[in-house]
């Protein structure tokens, strides 16, 4: 009898993905689009974060130009859908001695319900060469990250016109390589305005299949996501700890729910590898200081990378090819990525808010009683769960007209729960992990 219940709950949990709207409708990703996108920004000869800001055929500042007026001609097209701007703040960095303006490129798709619950897919824009202070070398920056940009603006025309309850936000980054300045920017921003960002989706390399060892990788994306958040506090991690939530972080659920989202769209044929680390060993990315301002953010990035092609002067220097090129990329796997991403924002921009917390009491108890915050515009929740040795959910339970449930046969000690809100299209928000009841 246990085995028809989990059985159950694993295909109600499947169908609720595969049955949302949200997943089935929309254009595909083209890969002769992202091509001719890449070889646009790969034009520019360098975007390194300290070129021109003013040559209006080279350099970081004519890269954006045209980024923007991608941006303003897509939204065009759609009837003024995307709000079209430039986000600016002048930061002094051990990359930046002398200072520069560090310039982000914005197009924002305002959600029909409450405009502050933000998605964002983000990539960034600037490159480099072998060396960080090189601003005047040619850097093409094809997969390192004409790749993202490129996804950026793709995402944008595909889901322009559509209509999601949530705000979408795609952003093009400056000054990645100069220490995640168009990162601490975009952070700087959400948190000025006051939105609520329910999930950053960071787009860095991911435009190649073929390895350094020549090995081909085309059937999976890595996704990398912190456990414990780097925004808590010492009393806070111990109090996760305490819990066992050390897998169970909001960013490590929005990795689990992109993995979920790719397994229920088996047509985009993306494996997702989540690896539980917030990014590649010893590195980083632009979503880091989203992190660190607290707000659930993974980073996207190919399944395996090419180094020769990555932070490279252009040379031949024994027989190897060094520099990072439009020929070194797979557009159709591009293509798939994008299609992900695409297929996330939806679900993401369509689902409620996550709930802002849930509590379990039941110490000392067979069952355990789950409750948790109401979210707006939820139509229903859904309660999942799984042994405490598993890492991923294994059972589900649909609650509709009340923010409580009680578990029978659930043993707090031996289980972890969580809760996800859930909309009328059965689009789902990431879960919050349970903890422990307030004392009274």
């Amino acid at each position: 009898m246990r085995k028809l219940i989990l059985l159950a709950a694993a295909s109600a949990l499947s169908t609720s993905l595969l049955a949302s709207p949200a997943l089935a409708e929309g254009k595909a990703p083209d890969p002769a689009r992202l091509k001719a996108t890449v070889e646009k920004l790969v034009s520019f000869g360098t975007r390194h974060t300290l070129s021109s800001a003013t040559d209006p055929k080279r350099g970081i500042g004519a890269a954006r130009a045209w980024a923007a007026a991608e941006f303003a001609r897509i939204s065009k097209g759609c009837g003024g859908c995307l709000k079209v701007e430039s986000v600016s703040e002048r930061f002094t960095a051990p990359r930046v001695p002398d200072g520069a303006d560090i310039v982000d490129v914005l197009a924002i798709q305002t959600g029909t319900g409450d405009p502050n619950q933000v998605v964002i897919v983000a990539g960034h824009i600037d490159s480099r060469v072998s060396d960080v202070m090189d601003f005047t070398s040619d850097a093409p920056g094809a997969n390192d990250n004409g790749s993202g940009s490129a996804l950026v603006i793709e995402a944008a025309r595909v889901l322009a016109g559509e209509k999601f309850d949530g705000t979408i936000v795609y952003a093009l980054l400056s000054g990645e390589e100069q220490g995640l300045l168009g990162g601490k920017l975009l952070a700087n921003t959400a948190k000025a305005r006051g939105w609520q960002v329910r999930a950053m989706l960071n787009n860095d390399i991911v435009g190649n299949t073929t390895g350094l060892n020549g090995k081909i990788v085309a059937d999976r994306v890595r996704v990398f996501s912190e456990g414990i958040r780097s925004s808590e506090d010492g009393k806070a991690g111990l109090t996760r700890r305490g819990i066992g939530g050390e897998d169970d972080g909001p960013s490590r659920a929005l990795a689990k729910a992109i993995d979920g989202i790719a397994e229920a769209n088996p047509q985009i044929g993306l494996d997702v590898f989540a690896v539980r680390r917030p990014d590649r060993f010893g590195r980083g990315g632009d979503h880091t200081p989203l992190l660190e301002a607290g707000y659930p953010a993974v980073r996207f990035s190919v399944g395996i990378e090419n180094y020769d092609r990555q932070h490279q002067d252009l040379r031949v220097e024994g027989g190897r090819d060094y520099g990072d090129t439009v020929v070194g990329m797979d557009f159709p796997y591009l293509a798939k990525v994008t299609a992900l991403n695409v297929a996330a924002l939806r679900v993401l921009a369509s689902a409620p808010a996550a709930p802002a917390s849930v509590s379990l009491d039941g110490a000392l108890s067979m069952d355990t009683r789950v409750f948790w915050d109401a979210v707006p515009g939820a139509a229903a929740y859904r309660v999942y769960w799984r042994r405490a040795d598993a890492q991923d959910w294994t059972d589900s339970r649909l609650v509709t007209g009340a923010t409580e449930l009680l578990l029978k046969d659930v043993v707090v000690d031996d289980h972890f729960i969580g809760v996800a809100a859930v909309a009328k299209d059965g689009s789902e928000s990431i879960v919050t992990f349970g903890g422990m009841a307030p004392r009274k």
